[in-house]
Protein backbone atom coordinates (compact mmCIF):
# COMPACT_ATOMS: atom_id res chain seq x y z
CA UNK A 1 0.00 0.00 0.00
CA UNK A 2 2.91 2.06 0.69
CA UNK A 3 4.52 1.65 -2.26
CA UNK A 4 1.15 1.76 -4.15
CA UNK A 5 0.65 5.23 -2.56
CA UNK A 6 4.11 6.68 -3.76
CA UNK A 7 3.45 5.61 -6.72
CA UNK A 8 0.33 7.80 -7.43
CA UNK A 9 2.00 10.75 -5.87
CA UNK A 10 4.84 10.22 -8.29
CA UNK A 11 2.18 10.18 -11.18
CA UNK A 12 0.61 13.20 -9.45
CA UNK A 13 4.00 15.44 -9.17
CA UNK A 14 4.47 14.41 -13.36
CA UNK A 15 1.04 15.83 -14.26
CA UNK A 16 1.32 18.88 -12.05
CA UNK A 17 5.00 19.34 -13.12
CA UNK A 18 3.22 19.25 -16.82
CA UNK A 19 0.76 22.11 -16.15
CA UNK A 20 3.01 24.25 -14.15
CA UNK A 21 5.53 24.38 -16.34
CA UNK A 22 3.07 25.24 -19.39
CA UNK A 23 1.38 27.98 -17.49
CA UNK A 24 4.76 29.34 -16.99
CA UNK A 25 5.90 28.73 -20.45
CA UNK A 26 3.19 30.35 -21.79
CA UNK A 27 2.53 33.65 -19.50
CA UNK A 28 6.30 34.60 -18.44
CA UNK A 29 9.06 36.62 -20.16
CA UNK A 30 12.06 34.35 -20.89
CA UNK A 31 14.10 35.88 -18.01
CA UNK A 32 11.39 35.11 -15.57
CA UNK A 33 11.24 31.46 -17.02
CA UNK A 34 15.61 30.76 -16.56
CA UNK A 35 14.61 32.31 -13.16
CA UNK A 36 12.01 29.60 -12.89
CA UNK A 37 13.71 26.65 -14.23
CA UNK A 38 16.61 26.83 -12.27
CA UNK A 39 14.74 27.39 -8.78
CA UNK A 40 12.42 24.72 -9.60
CA UNK A 41 14.60 22.22 -10.64
CA UNK A 42 16.47 22.45 -6.94
CA UNK A 43 13.90 20.45 -6.02
CA UNK A 44 15.55 17.47 -8.43
CA UNK A 45 18.93 19.00 -6.73
CA UNK A 46 17.79 17.93 -3.36
CA UNK A 47 16.06 14.39 -4.93
CA UNK A 48 19.48 13.66 -6.92
CA UNK A 49 21.74 14.82 -3.86
CA UNK A 50 19.95 12.69 -1.39
CA UNK A 51 20.31 9.64 -3.81
CA UNK A 52 24.05 10.31 -4.42
CA UNK A 53 24.95 10.57 -0.85
CA UNK A 54 24.46 6.76 -0.54
CA UNK A 55 25.40 5.77 -3.75
CA UNK A 56 28.93 4.89 -3.29
CA UNK A 57 28.60 3.53 0.06
CA UNK A 58 26.07 0.37 -1.17
CA UNK A 59 27.54 -0.17 -4.84
CA UNK A 60 30.60 -0.71 -2.38
CA UNK A 61 29.01 -2.69 0.43
CA UNK A 62 26.85 -4.77 -1.46
CA UNK A 63 29.24 -5.76 -4.39
CA UNK A 64 31.91 -6.90 -1.51
CA UNK A 65 29.31 -8.79 0.11
CA UNK A 66 28.20 -10.25 -2.96
CA UNK A 67 31.47 -11.35 -4.22
CA UNK A 68 31.91 -12.98 -0.43
CA UNK A 69 28.46 -14.94 -0.65
CA UNK A 70 29.53 -16.54 -4.13
CA UNK A 71 32.05 -18.82 -1.90
CA UNK A 72 35.11 -19.19 -4.02
CA UNK A 73 37.08 -17.62 -6.97
CA UNK A 74 35.31 -20.48 -9.15
CA UNK A 75 31.99 -18.72 -8.24
CA UNK A 76 33.12 -15.89 -8.68
CA UNK A 77 34.29 -16.38 -12.22
CA UNK A 78 31.73 -18.38 -13.73
CA UNK A 79 29.04 -15.98 -12.64
CA UNK A 80 31.18 -12.68 -14.04
CA UNK A 81 31.76 -14.45 -17.06
CA UNK A 82 27.84 -15.47 -17.85
CA UNK A 83 27.08 -11.52 -16.58
CA UNK A 84 29.41 -10.09 -18.87
CA UNK A 85 28.77 -12.35 -21.84
CA UNK A 86 24.97 -10.86 -21.22
CA UNK A 87 26.54 -7.25 -21.10
CA UNK A 88 28.13 -7.30 -24.32
CA UNK A 89 25.86 -9.18 -26.44
CA UNK A 90 23.00 -6.64 -25.56
CA UNK A 91 25.92 -3.57 -26.00
CA UNK A 92 26.81 -4.93 -29.50
CA UNK A 93 22.40 -5.33 -29.95
CA UNK A 94 21.59 -2.21 -29.19
CA UNK A 95 24.50 -0.30 -30.82
CA UNK A 96 23.77 -2.24 -34.14
CA UNK A 97 19.68 -1.39 -34.00
CA UNK A 98 20.21 2.08 -33.70
CA UNK A 99 22.53 1.86 -36.67
CA UNK A 100 19.91 0.09 -38.51
CA UNK A 101 17.16 2.97 -38.22
CA UNK A 102 19.52 5.57 -38.17
CA UNK A 103 20.31 4.26 -41.97
CA UNK A 104 16.29 2.95 -42.54
CA UNK A 105 14.77 6.61 -41.86
CA UNK A 106 17.33 8.92 -42.24
CA UNK A 107 16.32 11.52 -39.83
CA UNK A 108 18.95 13.86 -39.99
CA UNK A 109 18.20 14.74 -43.40
CA UNK A 110 14.38 16.04 -41.16
CA UNK A 111 16.34 18.15 -38.74
CA UNK A 112 19.11 19.50 -40.77
CA UNK A 113 17.42 23.23 -41.03
CA UNK A 114 16.43 23.08 -37.42
CA UNK A 115 18.60 25.53 -35.53
CA UNK A 116 19.60 24.15 -32.16
CA UNK A 117 20.74 25.01 -29.10
CA UNK A 118 24.06 26.67 -29.70
CA UNK A 119 25.13 27.67 -26.22
CA UNK A 120 24.45 24.33 -24.70
CA UNK A 121 26.39 22.45 -27.44
CA UNK A 122 29.30 24.51 -26.96
CA UNK A 123 29.66 23.59 -23.51
CA UNK A 124 29.15 20.13 -23.80
CA UNK A 125 31.92 20.23 -26.70
CA UNK A 126 34.33 22.16 -23.87
CA UNK A 127 33.59 19.47 -21.67
CA UNK A 128 35.06 16.90 -24.49
CA UNK A 129 37.74 19.07 -25.58
CA UNK A 130 40.44 16.26 -23.31
CA UNK A 131 38.55 13.28 -24.20
CA UNK A 132 41.17 10.31 -24.70
CA UNK A 133 42.37 6.89 -24.10
CA UNK A 134 44.21 8.54 -21.79
CA UNK A 135 41.12 10.03 -20.23
CA UNK A 136 39.41 6.51 -20.44
CA UNK A 137 41.74 4.26 -18.63
CA UNK A 138 41.34 7.55 -15.49
CA UNK A 139 38.11 6.97 -15.41
CA UNK A 140 38.09 3.51 -15.09
CA UNK A 141 41.11 2.91 -12.71
CA UNK A 142 41.22 4.47 -9.24
CA UNK A 143 44.30 6.42 -8.16
CA UNK A 144 42.51 7.07 -4.61
CA UNK A 145 38.87 4.99 -3.91
CA UNK A 146 38.27 7.88 -1.78
CA UNK A 147 38.38 10.25 -4.47
CA UNK A 148 36.28 8.04 -6.63
CA UNK A 149 33.63 7.67 -3.92
CA UNK A 150 33.85 11.69 -3.41
CA UNK A 151 33.07 12.23 -7.14
CA UNK A 152 30.71 9.21 -7.36
CA UNK A 153 32.66 7.59 -10.32
CA UNK A 154 30.99 4.13 -9.89
CA UNK A 155 32.71 2.78 -12.71
CA UNK A 156 35.67 3.04 -10.27
CA UNK A 157 34.27 1.79 -6.92
CA UNK A 158 33.16 -1.36 -8.94
CA UNK A 159 36.89 -1.76 -10.16
CA UNK A 160 37.93 -1.40 -6.17
CA UNK A 161 34.99 -3.58 -4.54
CA UNK A 162 35.48 -6.69 -6.91
CA UNK A 163 39.82 -6.26 -6.04
CA UNK A 164 38.37 -6.35 -2.30
CA UNK A 165 35.61 -8.86 -2.81
CA UNK A 166 38.48 -11.34 -4.69
CA UNK A 167 40.44 -10.63 -1.60
CA UNK A 168 37.89 -11.29 0.66
CA UNK A 169 36.65 -14.16 -0.71
CA UNK A 170 40.46 -15.46 -1.54
CA UNK A 171 41.20 -14.99 2.93
CA UNK A 172 37.73 -17.18 3.53
CA UNK A 173 36.89 -17.32 7.36
CA UNK A 174 40.09 -14.56 8.09
CA UNK A 175 38.05 -12.07 6.31
CA UNK A 176 34.31 -13.10 7.23
CA UNK A 177 34.00 -10.94 10.65
CA UNK A 178 34.69 -7.71 7.68
CA UNK A 179 32.23 -8.76 5.14
CA UNK A 180 29.71 -9.23 8.04
CA UNK A 181 30.41 -5.99 8.92
CA UNK A 182 30.09 -4.65 5.26
CA UNK A 183 26.70 -6.80 5.14
CA UNK A 184 25.47 -5.33 8.63
CA UNK A 185 26.10 -1.46 6.61
CA UNK A 186 24.27 -2.64 2.93
CA UNK A 187 21.08 -3.24 4.84
CA UNK A 188 21.21 -0.22 7.08
CA UNK A 189 21.72 1.96 3.71
CA UNK A 190 18.87 0.19 1.99
CA UNK A 191 16.80 0.88 5.38
CA UNK A 192 17.74 5.18 4.85
CA UNK A 193 16.67 4.32 1.00
CA UNK A 194 13.03 4.59 2.47
CA UNK A 195 13.20 7.76 3.73
CA UNK A 196 14.87 9.01 0.84
CA UNK A 197 12.33 7.90 -1.78
CA UNK A 198 9.79 10.10 0.00
CA UNK A 199 11.59 13.26 -2.15
CA UNK A 200 10.74 11.11 -5.00
CA UNK A 201 7.51 13.09 -5.95
CA UNK A 202 9.41 16.68 -5.14
CA UNK A 203 12.02 15.77 -7.37
CA UNK A 204 10.07 14.85 -10.08
CA UNK A 205 7.29 17.55 -10.34
CA UNK A 206 10.84 19.61 -10.45
CA UNK A 207 12.71 18.01 -13.39
CA UNK A 208 9.35 18.08 -15.32
CA UNK A 209 8.09 21.84 -14.60
CA UNK A 210 11.94 23.02 -15.27
CA UNK A 211 11.67 21.07 -18.78
CA UNK A 212 8.37 22.16 -19.71
CA UNK A 213 9.02 25.97 -19.01
CA UNK A 214 11.83 26.32 -20.97
CA UNK A 215 10.42 24.37 -24.03
CA UNK A 216 7.11 24.07 -24.25
CA UNK A 217 4.85 21.31 -25.07
CA UNK A 218 5.52 21.95 -28.57
CA UNK A 219 9.15 20.76 -28.64
CA UNK A 220 7.37 17.43 -29.17
CA UNK A 221 5.85 18.43 -32.49
CA UNK A 222 8.80 20.76 -33.06
CA UNK A 223 11.14 17.07 -33.64
CA UNK A 224 8.16 15.19 -34.41
CA UNK A 225 9.73 12.70 -36.79
CA UNK A 226 13.28 13.01 -34.93
CA UNK A 227 11.66 11.28 -31.80
CA UNK A 228 9.22 9.55 -33.31
CA UNK A 229 11.93 7.25 -35.11
CA UNK A 230 13.62 7.25 -31.49
CA UNK A 231 10.82 6.40 -29.74
CA UNK A 232 10.29 3.36 -32.48
CA UNK A 233 13.88 2.23 -31.48
CA UNK A 234 13.08 2.36 -27.71
CA UNK A 235 9.98 0.27 -28.50
CA UNK A 236 11.98 -2.35 -30.55
CA UNK A 237 14.93 -2.17 -27.81
CA UNK A 238 12.28 -3.44 -25.30
CA UNK A 239 10.68 -6.08 -27.40
CA UNK A 240 14.35 -7.30 -27.90
CA UNK A 241 14.94 -7.63 -24.25
CA UNK A 242 11.66 -8.60 -23.10
CA UNK A 243 11.44 -11.21 -25.83
CA UNK A 244 15.09 -13.26 -25.11
CA UNK A 245 14.12 -12.19 -21.42
CA UNK A 246 10.89 -13.90 -21.50
CA UNK A 247 12.45 -16.90 -23.34
CA UNK A 248 15.02 -17.26 -19.95
CA UNK A 249 12.19 -16.44 -17.36
CA UNK A 250 9.41 -17.40 -18.56
CA UNK A 251 5.62 -16.02 -17.01
CA UNK A 252 8.08 -13.88 -14.59
CA UNK A 253 8.35 -11.13 -16.87
CA UNK A 254 5.41 -9.70 -16.02
CA UNK A 255 6.17 -9.98 -12.27
CA UNK A 256 9.26 -8.13 -12.89
CA UNK A 257 8.07 -5.38 -14.66
CA UNK A 258 5.70 -5.20 -11.93
CA UNK A 259 8.14 -4.97 -8.93
CA UNK A 260 10.49 -2.46 -11.05
CA UNK A 261 7.46 -0.42 -11.97
CA UNK A 262 7.64 2.48 -8.99
CA UNK A 263 11.56 2.26 -10.00
CA UNK A 264 11.02 2.69 -13.63
CA UNK A 265 8.89 5.36 -13.57
CA UNK A 266 11.59 7.97 -11.14
CA UNK A 267 13.87 7.05 -13.77
CA UNK A 268 11.75 8.21 -16.28
CA UNK A 269 10.94 11.55 -15.02
CA UNK A 270 13.97 12.36 -13.68
CA UNK A 271 16.22 11.06 -16.21
CA UNK A 272 18.61 9.50 -13.64
CA UNK A 273 19.76 5.84 -13.07
CA UNK A 274 21.54 6.35 -10.21
CA UNK A 275 17.98 7.73 -8.37
CA UNK A 276 16.67 4.41 -8.12
CA UNK A 277 19.86 2.47 -7.91
CA UNK A 278 18.73 1.82 -3.86
CA UNK A 279 14.90 0.84 -4.30
CA UNK A 280 15.86 -1.12 -7.80
CA UNK A 281 18.28 -3.35 -5.63
CA UNK A 282 15.60 -3.74 -2.65
CA UNK A 283 13.06 -4.68 -5.60
CA UNK A 284 15.11 -7.27 -7.27
CA UNK A 285 15.33 -9.02 -4.21
CA UNK A 286 11.60 -8.72 -3.46
CA UNK A 287 10.88 -10.11 -6.54
CA UNK A 288 13.10 -13.59 -5.81
CA UNK A 289 16.88 -12.88 -7.27
CA UNK A 290 19.21 -13.53 -4.35
CA UNK A 291 20.82 -11.07 -2.47
CA UNK A 292 24.20 -12.18 -3.60
CA UNK A 293 23.27 -12.06 -7.56
CA UNK A 294 21.83 -8.54 -6.86
CA UNK A 295 24.85 -6.80 -5.64
CA UNK A 296 26.95 -8.51 -7.80
CA UNK A 297 25.68 -7.68 -11.26
CA UNK A 298 23.39 -4.99 -10.55
CA UNK A 299 26.35 -2.47 -10.06
CA UNK A 300 28.27 -3.73 -13.26
CA UNK A 301 25.63 -3.60 -15.02
CA UNK A 302 25.73 0.55 -14.16
CA UNK A 303 29.14 0.79 -16.27
CA UNK A 304 28.69 -1.60 -18.48
CA UNK A 305 24.80 -2.28 -19.73
CA UNK A 306 23.06 1.05 -20.60
CA UNK A 307 21.01 -0.87 -23.18
CA UNK A 308 18.99 2.74 -24.01
CA UNK A 309 22.10 5.05 -23.82
CA UNK A 310 24.00 2.78 -26.54
CA UNK A 311 21.02 2.57 -28.71
CA UNK A 312 20.82 6.17 -28.95
CA UNK A 313 24.56 7.01 -29.29
CA UNK A 314 24.78 5.06 -32.73
CA UNK A 315 21.36 6.82 -33.67
CA UNK A 316 22.39 10.63 -32.33
CA UNK A 317 26.31 10.16 -34.18
CA UNK A 318 25.22 9.31 -38.04
CA UNK A 319 22.37 11.64 -37.46
CA UNK A 320 24.70 14.41 -36.90
CA UNK A 321 26.44 13.25 -39.33
CA UNK A 322 23.39 13.26 -41.93
CA UNK A 323 22.37 16.70 -40.74
CA UNK A 324 26.08 17.85 -41.71
CA UNK A 325 25.87 15.93 -45.33
CA UNK A 326 28.72 13.52 -44.25
CA UNK A 327 27.95 10.28 -45.87
CA UNK A 328 29.76 7.29 -43.86
CA UNK A 329 29.80 4.29 -45.53
CA UNK A 330 29.36 1.09 -43.70
CA UNK A 331 32.76 -0.27 -42.68
CA UNK A 332 33.14 3.42 -40.66
CA UNK A 333 30.37 2.88 -39.15
CA UNK A 334 30.68 -0.50 -38.07
CA UNK A 335 34.11 1.14 -36.78
CA UNK A 336 32.09 3.56 -34.79
CA UNK A 337 29.77 0.75 -33.69
CA UNK A 338 33.15 -0.52 -32.10
CA UNK A 339 34.33 2.76 -31.02
CA UNK A 340 31.25 3.43 -28.96
CA UNK A 341 31.18 -0.39 -27.31
CA UNK A 342 34.33 0.96 -26.14
CA UNK A 343 34.24 4.58 -25.12
CA UNK A 344 30.82 4.07 -23.87
CA UNK A 345 32.08 2.34 -20.70
CA UNK A 346 34.50 4.58 -19.30
CA UNK A 347 31.92 7.47 -18.87
CA UNK A 348 29.62 5.91 -15.87
CA UNK A 349 27.96 8.17 -13.98
CA UNK A 350 29.07 11.13 -15.68
CA UNK A 351 26.05 13.58 -15.89
CA UNK A 352 24.12 13.83 -19.74
CA UNK A 353 27.09 10.70 -20.45
CA UNK A 354 25.43 9.45 -23.82
CA UNK A 355 25.77 13.33 -25.76
CA UNK A 356 29.27 13.70 -24.59
CA UNK A 357 30.30 10.17 -25.83
CA UNK A 358 28.14 10.85 -29.12
CA UNK A 359 30.58 14.31 -29.34
CA UNK A 360 33.50 12.70 -28.76
CA UNK A 361 32.97 10.01 -31.07
CA UNK A 362 31.87 12.79 -33.85
CA UNK A 363 35.12 14.31 -33.52
CA UNK A 364 36.69 11.17 -33.91
CA UNK A 365 35.04 10.48 -37.49
CA UNK A 366 35.32 14.42 -38.21
CA UNK A 367 31.73 15.03 -37.85
CA UNK A 368 31.81 18.84 -36.86
CA UNK A 369 30.56 18.12 -33.01
CA UNK A 370 28.77 21.13 -32.55
CA UNK A 371 25.97 19.48 -34.61
CA UNK A 372 24.93 17.79 -31.29
CA UNK A 373 22.96 21.74 -31.25
CA UNK A 374 20.82 20.18 -33.72
CA UNK A 375 19.31 17.40 -31.06
CA UNK A 376 19.78 19.40 -28.02
CA UNK A 377 16.82 20.75 -27.24
CA UNK A 378 15.09 17.42 -27.19
CA UNK A 379 17.39 15.70 -25.58
CA UNK A 380 16.00 16.06 -21.92
CA UNK A 381 12.77 13.90 -23.59
CA UNK A 382 14.73 10.89 -24.79
CA UNK A 383 17.00 10.95 -21.75
CA UNK A 384 13.66 9.89 -20.11
CA UNK A 385 13.19 6.76 -22.66
CA UNK A 386 17.07 6.01 -22.07
CA UNK A 387 16.88 5.65 -18.66
CA UNK A 388 13.83 3.74 -18.30
CA UNK A 389 14.87 1.50 -21.17
CA UNK A 390 18.68 1.54 -18.79
CA UNK A 391 16.76 0.30 -15.74
CA UNK A 392 15.10 -2.52 -17.48
CA UNK A 393 17.99 -4.01 -19.10
CA UNK A 394 19.71 -4.46 -16.07
CA UNK A 395 17.18 -5.85 -14.56
CA UNK A 396 17.04 -8.20 -16.74
CA UNK A 397 20.08 -9.02 -16.52
CA UNK A 398 20.19 -9.54 -13.00
CA UNK A 399 16.75 -11.43 -12.85
CA UNK A 400 18.61 -13.91 -16.42
CA UNK A 401 21.84 -14.28 -14.49
CA UNK A 402 19.89 -15.10 -11.27
CA UNK A 403 18.18 -18.06 -13.31
CA UNK A 404 21.37 -19.12 -14.88
CA UNK A 405 22.70 -19.72 -11.32
CA UNK A 406 19.60 -21.30 -10.13
CA UNK A 407 19.66 -18.41 -7.41
CA UNK A 408 15.87 -17.05 -8.29
CA UNK A 409 13.03 -18.19 -6.58
CA UNK A 410 9.74 -17.25 -6.57
CA UNK A 411 8.10 -15.52 -3.15
CA UNK A 412 4.60 -15.43 -3.96
CA UNK A 413 4.85 -19.51 -4.26
CA UNK A 414 6.94 -19.76 -1.12
CA UNK A 415 4.37 -17.45 0.56
CA UNK A 416 1.83 -20.38 -0.64
CA UNK A 417 3.61 -23.05 0.84
CA UNK A 418 3.81 -21.41 4.15
CA UNK A 419 0.12 -20.84 4.50
CA UNK A 420 -0.57 -24.05 3.52
CA UNK A 421 1.95 -25.36 6.01
CA UNK A 422 0.44 -23.33 8.80
CA UNK A 423 -2.91 -24.36 8.03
Amino acid sequence: MKGNRLTIFILVAMVLGVLTGYIVHKNSSLESIKSFSTNIKLLTTIFIRLVQMIIAPLVFTTLVVGIAKLGDLKSVGRVGGKTMLWFISASLVSLFLGLMLVNFFHPGTVIEHVDGDLAGAKDLVSKTQEFSLQKFVEHVFPKSVIEAMANNEILQIVVFSVFFGIAATALGDYAKPVVHALDVASHIILKIVGYVMNFAPLGVFGAIAAAIATNGLGIFNFYAQYYLYFLLGIALLWIILLGIGYLILRDRIPQLLKRISQPLLIAFSTTSSEAVFPKLTEELERFGCKDKIVSFVLPLGYSFNLDGSMMYMTFASITIAQANGIHLDLQTQITMLLVLMLTSKGVAGVPRASLIVVIATCAMFKIPPEGIALILPIDHFCDMFRTATNVVGNSIATAVVSKWEGALSNPSQESEKTIKFSQ
